[in-house]
């Protein structure tokens, strides 16, 4: 009561207060960051080598391994390694444990990784190394296309130039550039020249290396002057190029250009992006984890101005897949949502009360609750999200509870007719401690968010700060504003003896005579059920077991589904298929697309075909493109489509038909479901583990069959290409040493025709024009090497028979065999694994979940000792946390009973609220069952809240009784005067909560999570609320009679 008195005497001093918190949240508001989710900082580190032409197999061992056991051995706090081994390319990512210092970590892998080199294939260049997090995501394209510019002209502008300009942006990252093709000065070789020279691409690459270098002279003092002295080390042409000596046979000088074409050029190729059947560039924009993606994309588009004034003419840069829509649609919708939800919990609280003025106190504390969380989150580092944003909008039916309870309890004492100035303090302060326990209450459930993991924990433990904060905010408000404002407007009211005037006084009159009689009928209802000892909880517990059967058709989910108006489609043609090809095959495949979705909702195509050429970009990938036979299709649907889900559906069922021989299959393309997949490509990963390679291919191929088998479950495939074609060329080393040529000198001649002088001896050219430096790659053209026969005669060395050269070439000391190989080696953990990937298509995880692990453990039979199968992905993410909601949820429990223990001072009374809590929990699985909605993380933490307020309502009540109990009524008599004197406040706190919660119950776009939770909510207040009047009372009856040890007796003397 002091805390009131002060409030009532001193009441400036709460109107600066309120004042600051409106100021307060209102600039948090404009500084914090706003994005679709929390920031999700689970900590990844990549490792990627390359090796230009090694095969995937040594690749694998020569250099993978190694770096794993290097990093495994040196490197703390790992969780798991996990790494993908491609055709010159390593590619490891390290997960590491939450608590890691991951500038520590890193540090720790540059020194693992250069203390290997020495042992690793000669030549290889340190690794590149890129942390990021979950929240590291695309959240927009930049295409770049011209009808004037080639692809060349493209991808070094936009590497240069675009994406320098953008480089300074804070909290975005910018991979190179996808598509195009990576300016190169190109030494082309021509073999029949080589040959009849009698000279090998070794030769070639050595005298270049050897005449365009770069080197200091130094100074020289001349006379007066210090002269800087250098030399013409580089050639400053392409011309100057082919003027290079070679080699001097006789008096004849072989100059590059008898021997080689030297062009200003490109790497060979090994991407495409196609935006709408039309080559281009593409640059992605990825966000870093704690940055705002309304932020990062609004001044990527500020910038474009000045870079397309800048560009050449003819180019055009065009803005796809803008994530910031959705995200700003996400938070706008919740918004108005929000509003929404005030509105009519203002409606409901007017409806009770009859009276504007008191609504106008009730409302007062909802926009100062939130604000004021929203202040407390900004200072804590969170950002303005879905989940903060649609806690506290979910929220908004609870933020009234408190001062809804103050003001109807001040109206009832002026009912009674107690002084004014009497009716405002007993009022406010007569429920302070059972508005503080139920308060407490709430926040007591949402301690079972802390026990969840992995990105779960991320997105909802800001959630649940926000809600906390929130309430704490509105109970200090309804023993000090509310008070003050009650005194404020409601004293001409009270002089009036309430009668409000006009229409709402007679519409509030004809409401509460009818409310007077359903408050008979409930108290006649009460007493019957209170003394019907048997029935009643027989009743009780057929309800409660109903509901667990209902609970087993009601399926289960990681998360609901996101449709953001993208499908993002895998195509895979056969094995090593050539990019050429592999391109005209998604053209056909594009083409098919838009017969099945009809143009008025497809908007645009991008066909994103191969690995990238910067090795860098593939820190940012799942993991899914293998090499050039393979791919991802990104389709954005028009504004106002039909659902993305009917689409996939159909193209699941078109496109195999069309085309048998290739392999489609569908990922996530919307933000929300990256996340949740971190770290697997897809929905389902079952994952065979251990070194019986051989055997285990079998049981992947199996298991891939029999997955497929299997209703519901779509897109099932092996991530791994196992029957890639290879020439295998086995050198006659002692023919070889006869002609007096080594293996060295073979395969360095063979790796430079092939794959270019690049890896290991690296050269390179300036142009003058724009500073910039490019390789100078020595390397015979594709179009010389397209039959076995001419890659025979790759020159490797030369003999002369007096004046006469002989060549010696690669098909005079070797022979080659075809061969079907594994070209992707994927590692966990530096075991050798099989993943086969598949998605959840028209059925819930759960029951797909059941039926995986039942073929599952049929074939676990028929792996070896050191072998095992995991499963990855959704399923044991969806497992995982609702065993942690489940024990976390227990401990909530726990803490609620011994904090009404401490209240009450009595074990059995908290047990009338604690045994209708599954009323509650009833409730949800009916709410969830009727609008066909599943468990999932969002609908349990919506039934988290649930219980939360569930139990508030039951303090309240059971505080009354308690109450009534002490002035010496029975237990029986208290109950029953705690139901019908607390059922106005009980109904009118939850009917403003299902109100409140209504529109967002209903959802939009990119609302999926918090529409399940207010599902669930709404089902667990509804019936909770009718266990809270019925069942609390009879319990309370039984329990209340056998609570006679009181403490009165020890309190001070008055």
């Amino acid at each position: 009561m002091g805390f009131v008195r002060f409030a009532l005497r001193f009441p400036h001093t709460f109107y600066i207060l309120a004042a600051m918190m409106l100021f307060l949240g209102g600039s948090a508001i404009l500084v914090m960051p706003k994005d679709i989710f929390p920031a999700i900082n689970i900590p990844v580190v990549t490792v990627i080598w390359q090796y230009s032409g090694l095969s995937p197999q040594e690749m694998e061992q020569r250099i993978t391994t190694y770096s794993e056991f290097s990093i495994s051995a040196n490197v703390g706090n790992i969780r798991n390694i996990e790494s993908q081994t491609y055709e010159g390319i390593s590619v490891e990512k390290i997960f590491f444990q939450p608590n890691v210092s991951i500038d520590l970590a890193i540090s720790q892998i540059v020194s693992a990784s250069d203390s290997i080199r020495s042992v690793l294939p000669a030549g290889i260049q340190p690794p590149i190394i890129v942390q990021y997090t979950a929240s590291s995501v695309p959240v927009l394209q930049l295409s770049l296309s011209s009808d004037t510019l080639n692809e060349q002209q493209l991808s070094d502008y936009g590497l240069y130039q675009v994406r320098q300009a953008l480089a300074p942006i804070p909290g975005l990252t910018l991979p190179a550039p996808y598509g195009g093709k990576r300016r190169q000065i190109m030494v082309d070789l021509n073999p029949d020249a080589l040959r009849a020279n009698g000279i090998t691409p070794d030769d070639v690459v050595n005298a270049i290396n050897a005449q365009n270098l770069t080197l200091p002279a130094g100074d020289a003092k001349l006379g007066d002057q210090q002269f800087i002295v250098r030399a013409n080390t580089l050639a400053p042409s392409m011309d100057a190029l082919e003027r290079l000596p070679i080699k001097q046979v006789g008096r004849t000088t072989i100059h590059l250009s008898d021997v080689a074409h030297v062009r200003d050029g490109w790497l060979v190729q090994g991407n495409i992006v196609d935006v709408e059947g039309k080559r281009a560039v593409l640059l992605t924009i990825i966000k870093n984890g704690d940055a705002s993606t309304l932020d990062v994309v609004n001044k990527v588009k500020a910038a474009l101005p000045a870079i397309q004034r800048a560009a050449p003419p003819g180019m055009k840069i065009q803005l796809l897949f803008d994530q910031s829509v959705f995200v700003q649609q996400a938070i706008v919708s919740v918004l108005r949502e929000g509003a929404i939800a005030a509105g009519l919990t203002a409606l409901m609280i007017l409806l009770f009360l009859g009276s504007w003025r008191s609504t106008l106190v009730v409302m007062v504390s909802i926009p100062l609750s939130i604000l004021t969380s929203i202040a407390v989150l900004s200072v804590l580092g969170q950002t303005i999200n879905i989940m903060t944003l649609g806690g506290l909008a979910l929220s908004v039916g609870i933020l009234v509870d408190n001062s809804t309870v103050t003001i109807e309890n001040t109206h009832r004492l002026m009912e009674e007719r107690r002084p004014f100035h009497l009716a405002v303090l007993e009022g406010a302060s007569g429920i302070a401690l059972p508005t503080l326990i139920s308060t407490l209450a709430i926040s007591c459930v949402f301690v079972s968010v802390f026990f969840l993991e992995g990105a779960s924990r991320y997105l909802f433990t800001p959630l649940a700060m926000a809600v906390v904060f929130a309430m704490i905010a509105s109970y200090l408000l309804s023993l000090t504003l509310t008070p003050i404002m009650i005194r404020l407007l409601l004293r001409g009211e009270h002089e009036a003896h309430g009668a409000e005037r006009g229409w709402l006084g007679r519409f509030h009159a004809g409401f509460n005579a009818r409310f007077d009689r359903f408050r008979e009928f409930y108290g006649w209802l009460l007493a019957g059920i209170m003394r019907r000892r048997v029935l009643t909880p027989l009743t009780a517990v057929a309800i409660v077991a109903g509901a667990t059967v209902l609970a087993l058709f009601v399926g289960s989910d990681f998360f609901p589904q996101v449709d953001a108006g993208l499908i993002q489609l895998h195509v895979r043609a056969p094995a090593r298929t050539r990019l050429e090809r592999t391109e005209q095959i998604f053209n056909a495949v594009e083409t098919n697309i838009r017969r099945q979705i009809p143009p008025r909702d497809l908007g645009l195509i991008l066909n994103n075909i191969g690995l990238p050429d910067s090795v860098y970009n593939l820190a940012f990938t799942d993991g899914s493109t293998i090499g050039v036979n393979d791919g991802q299709m990104l389709l954005q649907l028009n504004e106002g489509h039909a659902p993305a889900a009917d689409y996939m559906k159909k193209l699941r069922l078109e496109l195999p038909a069309a085309f048998p021989d290739m392999q489609f299959y569908f990922q996530p393309a919307d933000l929300v479901t990256q996340i949740l997949n971190f770290g697997v490509p897809a929905q389902i990963d079952v994952q065979i583990q251990g070194r019986d390679r051989a055997a285990n291919q079998q049981i992947a191929k199996e298991l891939r069959r029999r997955l497929a088998d299997i209703p519901g479950l779509a897109d099932v495939h092996l991530q791994q290409e196992l029957d890639a074609p290879e020439l295998l060329y086995t050198v006659d080393r002692t023919r070889a040493q006869q002609l007096g040529i080594n293996i060295t000198q073979i395969i360095d001649n063979l790796g430079i025709s092939l794959s270019s002088s690049k890896q290991v001896l690296p050269n390179f050219w300036t142009d003058s024009k724009n500073g910039i430096t490019y390789f100078l790659a020595v390397q015979t053209p594709e179009y010389r090497i397209s039959s076995k026969s001419a890659l025979d005669n790759t020159p490797i060395g030369s003999s002369r028979l007096g004046t006469a050269v002989v060549p010696d070439v690669l098909g005079n000391v070797a022979t080659a065999r075809r061969l079907s190989v594994q070209s992707v080696f994927n590692h966990s953990n530096i075991q050798s694994v099989y993943d086969v990937y598949a998605s959840v298509a028209g059925r819930d995880l759960g029951s797909a979940s059941a039926a995986i692990k039942k073929v599952v453990a049929q074939v676990r039979g028929k792996l070896g000792p050191a072998d095992s199968i995991v499963i990855r992905g959704q399923i044991a993410s969806m497992n995982d946390a609702f065993m942690d909601l489940a024990i976390g949820l227990m401990f909530a429990a726990v803490f609620v009973y011994a904090l009404m223990v401490v209240n009450y001072q009595s074990f059995l009374d908290p047990l009338a609220v604690v045994l209708a809590l599954p009323g509650a929990g009833s409730g949800i699985i009916l709410m969830l069952f009727v609008t066909g909605t599943t468990f999932s993380v969002p609908s349990l933490m919506g039934a988290i809240m649930a219980v939360g307020v569930a139990s508030a309502n039951s303090i309240l009540l059971v505080t009354f009784a308690r109450e009534q109990r002490a002035a010496g009524l029975s237990a029986f008599e208290a109950a029953l005067s705690a139901g019908t004197t607390r059922l106005r406040p009980v109904l009118m706190t939850a009917a403003a909560m299902v109100v409140g919660m209504l529109p967002m119950a209903i959802g939009g776009p990119g609302e999926e999570e918090n529409t399940v939770l207010a599902r669930a909510v709404i089902g667990g207040v509804i019936v909770g609320t009718v266990t809270t009047l019925l069942f609390v009372p009879y319990l309370y009856s039984i329990v209340g009679r056998f609570d006679r040890h009181r403490t009165d007796d020890y309190a001070p003397p008055q």
